[in-house]
């Protein structure tokens, strides 16, 4: 397992009831400091209650693909939003759980393609104070309060790992599930990039910046396939989990 939970991911809504701070501006001491402090450590105990009921999901859905993306409906993700639904009814007749960050854009997409197409599709949804909110197109969903029980769960024991185009959230999904590969945390399975162009840039700088200066190692860099097609990315992961 590979819960990596340390205060890092104790983020500044979890420390605050689902409240961004006032001015963005954290407590850094005093007596308010050691009050915040004091109610984070609470709520990381709190934060097992989180682990067992996503793992009881889990359980139900063993054989599961995750699909990352935006949560917006920004006039570019469009044709990714059908590419998603499509994606997802295909994996889903093929046997495959969909599971989603449970939000709208391109999470619904996922989760109402694997819902249409008569599959399970699951969504693990946040509480944020803004943009996400729950979609319909679950057969099994929950409702996270902390970002790091949630991306575990999102990631744990998947066959393989679609990222559409998004934001911070999904690069920050990307690198973390890219890095736990490299360093052998978890099994090299299928970490899928739909939409070269959205993503050639950061394959280039990739090649040109990280491998070339030897920040990353000879072989770190095909970790993931940058595909177009929603029949490739099926055809990866079935492959991949045929073998």
């Amino acid at each position: 397992m590979h819960y990596q939970a340390s205060a890092f991911y104790v983020t500044i809504l979890d420390m605050t009831d689902n409240k961004p701070y006032q001015n963005n501006q954290p407590f850094r001491k005093g007596e308010k400091f050691l009050e915040e402090l004091r109610k984070s450590q609470q709520h990381l105990k709190e934060s097992d209650t989180e682990f067992d009921q996503a793992f009881e999901i889990i359980n139900r859905n063993p054989t599961r693909v995750t699909i990352f993306g935006s949560a917006r409906s920004v006039e570019y993700n469009q044709p990714y939003l059908a590419k998603a639904e499509q994606l997802a009814a295909k994996l889903a007749q093929a046997g495959f759980a969909i599971v989603s960050g449970g939000g709208p854009g391109i999470m619904q997409a996922a989760n109402k393609g694997a819902f249409e197409a008569g599959g399970k599709s699951i969504g693990l949804n946040i509480k944020l104070p803004f943009e996400q909110s729950p979609n319909p197109y679950t057969t099994d969903e929950m409702t996270f309060r902390y970002f790091f029980t949630r991306k575990v769960a999102l990631s744990f024991y998947s066959q393989a790992y679609v990222y559409f185009p998004g934001g911070f959230g999904t690069l920050d999904e990307l690198f973390e599930i890219i890095t736990l590969i490299q360093t052998k945390k978890v099994p090299k399975l299928p970490v899928i990039l739909m939409g070269s162009d959205y993503w050639s840039d950061i394959d280039k700088f990739v090649h040109q910046h990280m491998l070339k200066t030897g920040t990353i190692s000879e072989g770190d860099e095909r970790i993931y396939t940058i595909v177009d097609s929603v029949d490739e990315a099926v055809q990866i992961i079935v492959n991949e989990y045929n073998k």
